[in-house]
């Protein structure tokens, strides 16, 4: 998998980091088993700090989508195998919604982050 960051964006490096995992998880581009690039490796080919690396991984253990295995690195969990399906649906209804209504992607992201607090 390929990561991209963007140091100008106002959402924090290791967020960035985090919600493409997700994203490829949510699409099943990552599936169950499925290793991550070592922190010290990724964090260098992005020119990052370790700790950026390191937290966004974190943050994903958290959730529950990846195990971290002292040696094997970070692992795609078992949690990746749920059907999100229904939820692209539901968000590609929204998408829709959205242009059809002629709202910024911002407007519409700002929307359903209120909607899931």
């Amino acid at each position: 998998m390929l990561f991209r960051i963007d140091p100008t964006a106002a959402e924090p490096l290791f967020e960035q980091l985090a919600v493409q995992v997700r994203s490829a998880v949510a699409r099943g581009d990552l599936t169950a088993g499925t290793r991550l690039p070592a922190a010290r490796d990724l964090a260098a080919s992005l020119a990052v700090n370790l700790h950026t690396v390191l937290r966004a991984y974190q943050e994903l253990r958290d959730e529950g989508l990846i195990e971290l295995h002292r040696g094997r690195g970070a692992v795609i969990s078992t949690r990746a195998e749920q059907d999100y399906l229904p939820l692209r649906e539901a968000l590609d209804l929204v998408v829709r919604e959205s242009r059809h209504l002629g709202l910024a992607p911002g407007t519409t992201t700002a929307l359903l982050k209120e909607a899931l607090r």
